[in-house]
């Protein structure tokens, strides 16, 4: 009773009290209760209590919802019975209100049926218990409703603390017990007033899929009642959601299914055909509207195969589908794009016409169906162009409503994609090209007049530029003539400069190119003057044009340098950002690439010195000034000789450039190996200078390993690994290395060894331990013959199992992927010769690290990282067969028969075995995944079994 008490004093403080931490504390309290065993007793007593107010009632059935769901476990097997007698008397209880008390104990009522089989539930099982009841107490009939609606649902509520397979079980028990669901549901509806609810309960239970037969259903009076209730307002909603549920029913299983379901289809596809017509009728309401159009949407998405073939009923499917698309409402029209992207695949695909016979006969088919679908694809093309214009009111759009915006404008991009691969990209250029002259024939020659169309028009142009070919030469010159006329209004130039790029590739290969890029060149300039919006499009556009057509532009490099050093320099009016900027790097580094040797060394240089006098300046005002620099205004000219090193293709040109900027870059090391940011600007300049000259870096490429080798030691920047990764690729095979590099992995690992001696410093510094074990993954690659005999690789090894358990996602991949490289070290160049060394190392550790990863599988690492660590016990079970075996049995015997049973550990045991005799890993996943699965169903269990398996228990001496 004290208990009791003390949680209405601690709901009423949560909904009542004006304090905030009083709030925050009761809130707190209620959450701890709710883990603890007296929360059953406690629910239980204040949902039978007549005097408790509605705050209690909500709080106690979510409780004993929860407690069922995951908790089961903490009661005795002879406590069911009691449970579910006290969860019908609530049943009943509540049968009139409130709905939310109701539908919880229903849950409730649900998860137990999960727990328990069917014959410990007694009765022939809940379905035929439920049965029961209702003929017993018809009174009630309305509370029971909703816990068999609700009982299907329950199958694959992960929440539930069940056993994978006493899960599968249920599902069985319920499948089995279909018909009786039915008849019951059928009974009811002589009862007009749950008539609606009947419908939501068919529904539910018509996505367990159970294989009764469309030839039954096609005259059930369940459908039947669904199909003459779509015109009725107070039942449409429900009956949509069973006409939707039973068009999904008709394609479930194999291709074969559709036949078997035949006579249902002709059913309800008749049906909904019927309701075409008030699609188009304005007095409906909109949610009316928008239930009729998803279940055209539902139609299409499950008959897509079907329409596909042309048939004449497929195409008033399709004709249905375009009414929905022209829907004034975006949400109602886009339910449509998934067919339209689904119909093209298979009429593109190669796949769909395999049945039909020799190559001949496929083409002659695939034609026929193409020309039967172009027109509705023309359609669509001009149904859904007009979505991608700006709302009038688009400057006082709220930041969400622009997202928003701009994910329609995507979304649309898509359907006229899906609309090209049919139509073919220049045909559905031609219907855009007319909607661009109709809005520019509509502006006429007012300057200030609507831009809005011309610039929606040149968006879906623009859209559709991976499939116009670059040998169109009937619109696309027109299109390139029109754009320098349009007006300079800031959204409708930032789009002309982005189709500028996405057609630069036709650009290149248009006769006519080389005359026409001046003035693409100047609307370019144009874009980097106006607003930073359209700066950056048109950056970016210059940077595909360079791509594309560098060699055309080859002969003026000189006005391309002007635009260049305007922009690196901040000259003049461009409003081009410093993240912008790179574009342009980027641009006229790969037109140097296409120079011959002399003349790209002249013209890399000229590329630099934009760059390098700032930072020459910067680092000859003394160390003092360098050191108290914003880190921005280092990194912004620092990231521009990384892309200058990326995309100049000229080794020995960038090679000379590296050495000749070398002192600069080493009083930045020196001066600044504090700054992270700075530090990773910098080695990331330097590993793609190392990347694109090689081995031309010759002298220089020692002293940069010297520097970084020398400050990791003071500054433990994780980039110094990860610029020592990108070297070892290069160098890692080179004997002239050999020694240098042998060196520089035994310091970088000896001391990041030393930094992570605890699981808490692989939590502390995650991107050391991530670039750590990258380069070490690395090395296994590239120098196996200086890292695996090394006097560093043990000590590696043992670092790795410390930090297993990392939950960082980046630190605790590299980790295992180190590890799994070591056991697949037989596949990786040279390794089978250091298999001895391998096995010398890992055999005393194997035990330890099985028990890791098996407990990382079971909890002591999040679900989403199971792949790997399958992968990497898998890996260890190929490695040592019925060794690793053992070591597993070993791991698994110490989780405690409560938590796993004999037949989930044998299962388990036996996917392990499988592996070691070389069974494919695909296969061997599920009996993993449903151990990971069974340790992981509640908390108390997850905690049980990481007890257990003891993960993080293991941690080196820290090393003086």
């Amino acid at each position: 009773m004290e208990l009791q008490d003390t949680v209405k004093e601690a709901l009423n403080a949560l909904y009542h009290h004006p304090d905030d931490t009083v709030r925050m504390q009761a809130d707190r309290w209620l959450q701890d209760f709710q883990r603890t065993l007296d929360a059953w007793q406690v629910a239980d007593n204040l949902l039978h209590d007549a005097t408790s107010n509605l705050e209690t009632l909500i709080f106690c059935s979510q409780t004993l919802r929860s407690k069922v769901q995951r908790d089961f476990e903490e009661l005795p097997s002879e406590a069911f019975r009691q449970l579910r007698d006290s969860l019908n008397t609530l049943l009943k209880k509540f049968h009139k209100g409130p709905p939310k008390v109701r539908t919880q104990i229903s849950i409730a009522v649900a998860a137990l049926a999960l727990h328990v089989p069917a014959e410990v539930w007694g009765d022939g099982g809940i379905v035929k218990w439920l049965r029961d009841e209702m003929n017993s107490h018809p009174e009630y009939v309305p509370g029971f409703l909703e816990l068999l609606t609700v009982l299907p649902e329950e199958v694959y509520n992960c929440k539930i603390a069940a056993r994978p397979e006493r899960r599968r079980q249920f599902e069985k028990e319920l499948t089995s017990q279909v018909e009786v669901a039915l008849t019951i549901l059928t009974a009811c509806l002589s009862i007009y007033e749950l008539k609606e609810q009947v419908l939501e309960a068919f529904a539910s239970w018509l996505r367990l899929k159970h294989g009764i037969p469309g030839s039954i259903l096609a005259s059930h009076p369940l459908v039947l009642t669904a199909l003459s209730s779509l015109n009725s307002e107070l039942l449409s909603e429900a009956s949509v959601n069973v006409i939707s549920e039973l068009i999904h029913y008709t394609t479930t299983g194999s291709s074969s299914g559709v036949s078997v379901h035949m006579p249902l289809i002709q059913v309800v596809v008749p049906q909904v055909m019927s309701l075409k017509a008030q699609l188009r009728d304005s007095s409906k309401d909109e949610e009316d509207v928008k239930a009729i159009a998803r279940l055209f949407a539902d139609m299409g998405d499950s008959y897509v195969e079907l329409i596909a073939t042309g048939s004449d009923e497929s195409m008033l499917i399709t004709h249905a589908l375009l009414e929905v698309a022209s829907h004034p409402e975006y949400d109602i029209a886009s339910m449509t794009f998934n067919f339209w992207h689904s119909l093209q695949m298979n009429l593109t695909k190669m796949e769909s016409y395999i049945s039909i016979g020799n190559e001949a006969s496929i083409e002659a088919e695939r034609n026929r169906r193409l020309q039967l679908f172009r027109p509705a694809y023309e359609s669509l093309v001009s149904l859904v162009s007009f979505r991608v214009q700006y709302p009038e009111d688009y400057q006082d759009l709220s930041y969400e409503d622009l997202k928003e915006f701009k994910q329609t404008r995507y979304a649309i991009a898509d359907v006229l994609s899906d609309a090209a691969l049919v139509l073919g990209g220049d045909a559905t250029l031609k219907i855009l090209y007319m909607k661009l002259l109709e809005a520019v024939a509509s502006r006429g020659n007012d300057e200030n007049s609507e831009w809005r169309p011309a610039e929606a028009a040149l968006f879906c142009i623009r859209a559709i530029s991976n499939y116009v070919s670059v040998v169109e030469a009937e619109v696309m010159p027109l299109i390139m003539a029109l754009l320098p006329k349009l007006p300079q209004q800031s959204q409708l130039l930032q789009t002309v400069c982005s189709t500028i790029g996405a057609y630069s590739k036709w650009l290149d290969s248009a006769s006519s190119g080389l005359s026409i890029l001046p003035s693409v060149l100047d609307i370019l300039m144009n874009g980097m003057g106006a607003s930073e919006d359209c700066a950056a499009a048109a950056a970016l556009a210059f940077r595909h044009i360079c791509d594309d057509c560098r060699r055309k532009l080859c002969g003026c490099l000189d006005g391309l340098f002007h635009i260049y050093n305007r922009t690196v320099n901040g000259e003049g009016s461009f409003k081009v950002s410093a993240e912008d900027s790179l574009h342009l790097v980027e641009a006229l580094s790969m037109v140097v690439t296409e120079l011959p040797p002399d003349d790209a060394k002249r013209a890399l240089e000229a590329l630099c010195l934009p760059v390098v006098n700032p930072l020459q300046e910067i680092v000859n005002q003394g160390p003092e000034f360098v050191n108290n620099k914003p880190s921005r205004q280092l990194t912004v000219h620092i990231d521009r000789f990384a892309y200058i090193f990326r995309y100049v293709n000229h080794p020995q040109a960038v090679a000379d450039a590296i050495q000749r900027l070398w002192p600069i870059f080493k009083a930045i090391f020196d001066l600044r190996a504090w700054d992270m940011r700075t530090m990773e600007s910098l080695c990331r300049a330097c590993k793609y200078a190392v990347r694109t000259s090689g081995r031309f870096m010759g002298i220089t490429i020692g002293a940069m390993l010297e520097e970084i080798q020398n400050l990791y030691r003071q500054h433990h920047q994780p980039c110094f690994l990860y610029l020592s990764s990108e070297v070892i690729k290069i160098f890692g095979s080179d004997p002239s290395c050999s020694n240098y590099l042998k060196n520089l992995i035994e310091a970088l690992f000896m001391h990041t060894t030393r930094l992570l001696t605890y699981v808490q410093d692989f939590t502390n510094r995650p991107d050391i331990a991530d670039d750590c074990f990258l380069l070490a993954s690395r090395c296994m690659r590239y120098c196996p013959q200086l890292f695996i005999p090394s006097s560093v690789f043990p000590s590696l090894v043992d670092c790795s199992m410390i930090g297993i358990t990392v939950q960082h996602r980046e630190a605790s991949n590299s980790i295992l992927h180190f590890l799994s490289d070591i056991f697949d070290l037989a596949k990786l160049n040279m390794g089978e010769q250091f298999l001895a060394i391998r096995d010398t190392l890992i055999i005393p550790r194997g035990a330890t690290i099985t028990r890791l990863l098996i407990a990382s599988l079971t909890g002591a690492l999040p679900k989403s990282r199971i792949e790997v660590v399958s992968y990497t016990l898998l890996a260890l079970t190929r490695a040592y067969g019925v060794q690793a075996l053992e070591w597993a049995k070993e791991s698994v015997s110490l989780i405690p028969s409560t938590a796993v049973t004999e037949v989930e550990r044998s299962r388990f045991l036996k996917a392990l075995s499988d592996a070691a005799s070389g069974v494919d890993n695909n296969g061997l996943t599920v009996p993993i995944e449903e151990l990971s699965d069974v340790c992981r169903r509640n908390r108390t269990v997850q905690e049980i079994v990481q007890g257990a398996l003891r993960p993080l228990e293991l941690n080196l001496a820290p090393v003086s």
